[in-house]
């Protein structure tokens, strides 16, 4: 199913001097670095090749919220940002959406955003947009190879005359203890609510959390709040939140239970990631812990847990939930003092929507990288999610999907054929009639289930390959009005089974 968010924040952002966070921070169509938050945010030119910048005329928002990258080109597929990444490391990102208006409508434009071949959300900011807020959408995601690319895709619920657009990006590289319950090499989080509970004010961000989580104020008005007399060292604690959501937490009385509905909206039904946070409040002795029962829903989720001034967590994986959630921390008997809970984050765990064979992700990309002036959507996974394969580009339906057909005909492509063509070996149609391509033919002898090749109409030069004529299952080979020089090899000559021009 497709995630949806509940974040949606009044950005107020620290000036302050730069730190060392890690990973990417884009401010979308800005000109210039701007330093908010101690973080350093660049432009993000270097990271899309299409789109259109603008600066918005909203007085008051933050620099980074100031401009956008906005995409008109209906024709395009998809538009896609693509970063340097690890193999298989884990990976936050975040994109942020504030309208501003700027293409003079009334109401921001709904569209889908995917991250590698999955659709990871609809973008719907009308209803922040309509309360002063900018939205934001969050994931922890896997790279599957050496690259990760985050797009935005027009999709049925998009207007006609308008445009997707993206405010901010931010792609950040978490420790493997992080998140470390979940099989990210079939499965994604898409955070729903992240919270620090007894707080009140800004967001909990960086510094203080050292990977730029949000951490949202949360206070429901009937629990009692309590101040932490401990610091917790929150390096032993797998997800390693900030020190700072353990300063406050919200308590029941001796021998009550503690009730909380959270996250505060009505969630659809869906496997979720759910970590819980607690410490104990007082200052630090003997008797400094609390023992309690925790529930979801009314179900156990923890049994008997003792929570210190060192501090705990406890998570479920893939917990099962729908509609209201309701917390409950019964605390055992004769305890002492009431259960404290000081917060909790909640991700959606989104199954994987396949991608492309690394094979054929290699081959494609080096061609785009090979050709002059190629279709704009030419970034990203080049087959996945569905519907939205590069243009030209068309693919099976393999849990690893090949390419299977090529066709770029009179695209106005310039530069060569990239010899790593021959990485795609699925492939029975390439056509590359009437463009400006140069060059010599490269090998395609792997191309075992070629049918049609089509190369007429171009600049190309060299002999023609001896290696074409082997190919098993060729039926059409087109290489007139270009600039070869030869002879034609026997191999093909001597095939009565191919149509040769």
């Amino acid at each position: 199913m497709t995630p949806f968010s509940l974040l949606a924040a009044v950005l107020v952002l620290r000036l302050a001097a730069a730190d060392a966070l890690s990973g990417y921070q884009l401010s979308c169509g800005a000109r210039s670095d701007e330093v908010v938050g101690g973080v350093t945010w660049v432009p993000d030119a270097a990271f899309i090749g299409v789109g259109n910048a603008t600066e918005l005329r909203s007085p008051g928002v933050v620099p980074t919220l100031s401009s956008l990258r906005y995409f008109p080109d209906a024709s395009a597929r998809k538009y896609c940002y693509v970063f340097p990444a690890q193999k298989r490391a884990r990976y936050l990102v975040r994109t942020t959406y504030f309208y501003g208006g700027f293409d003079g409508g009334a109401a921001p434009p709904v569209f889908d955003q995917i991250i590698e071949g999955t659709r990871w959300s609809e973008v719907d900011t009308v209803a922040d947009y309509a309360r002063g807020r900018a939205t934001y959408y969050e994931a922890v995601v896997a790279a599957a190879g050496r690259q990760l690319s985050v797009c935005l895709a027009r999709s049925p619920a998009t207007a006609p005359a308008s445009s997707p657009f993206i405010s901010a990006l931010e792609v950040v590289p978490l420790d493997d203890s992080v998140y470390n319950a979940t099989d990210f090499a079939a499965y994604a989080l898409s955070t729903i609510a992240r919270h620090s509970f007894g707080h009140h004010g800004s967001v909990v961000g960086y510094p203080g959390d050292r990977y730029s989580r949000y951490w949202e104020p949360y206070i429901d008005g009937k629990s009692t709040v309590v101040e932490s007399h401990a610091t917790v060292p929150t390096e032993s604690l797998w997800n390693k939140p900030p020190e700072a959501v353990f300063r406050r937490g919200l308590t029941a009385s001796r021998d009550k239970s503690l009730d909380i509905q959270w996250p505060p909206a009505p969630l659809p039904s869906a496997s979720y990631y759910l970590a819980l946070y607690f410490q104990d409040d007082r200052a630090p002795s003997a008797l400094s812990w609390r023992v309690f029962d925790v529930a979801v829903n009314g179900a156990p989720f923890f049994a008997g847990l003792n929570v210190s001034t060192a501090g705990s967590m406890v998570y479920g994986a893939q917990w099962p939930l729908s509609g209201k959630t309701t917390i409950t921390l019964t605390p055992a008997p004769g305890s002492p003092v009431g259960p404290v809970i000081n917060g909790a984050e909640l991700m959606m765990v989104v199954p994987l929507g396949g991608r492309t064979h690394p094979r054929d992700v290699i081959g494609m990309e080096a061609l785009a990288r090979g050709f002059l002036n190629p279709p704009s959507d030419w970034r990203g996974d080049p087959c996945l999610p569905l519907g939205t394969s590069w243009t030209g580009v068309i693919c099976n339906q393999d849990p690893l999907a090949r390419v299977i057909a090529l066709n770029l005909t009179n695209f106005r492509v310039g530069g060569s054929i990239s010899d790593h063509i021959a990485n795609l070996t699925a492939v029975s149609s390439i056509w590359l009639v009437g463009n400006n391509l140069t060059g010599q033919i490269p090998d395609m002898s792997s191309l075992h289930h070629v049918i049609f090749l089509h190369l007429e109409d171009n600049g190309l030069t060299g002999p023609l390959p001896e290696s074409l004529g082997s190919l098993p299952r060729l039926q059409e080979l087109s290489v007139q009005n270009n600039n070869l020089q030869g002879t034609i090899p026997s191999s093909i000559r001597n095939r009565t089974d191919i149509r040769f021009q």
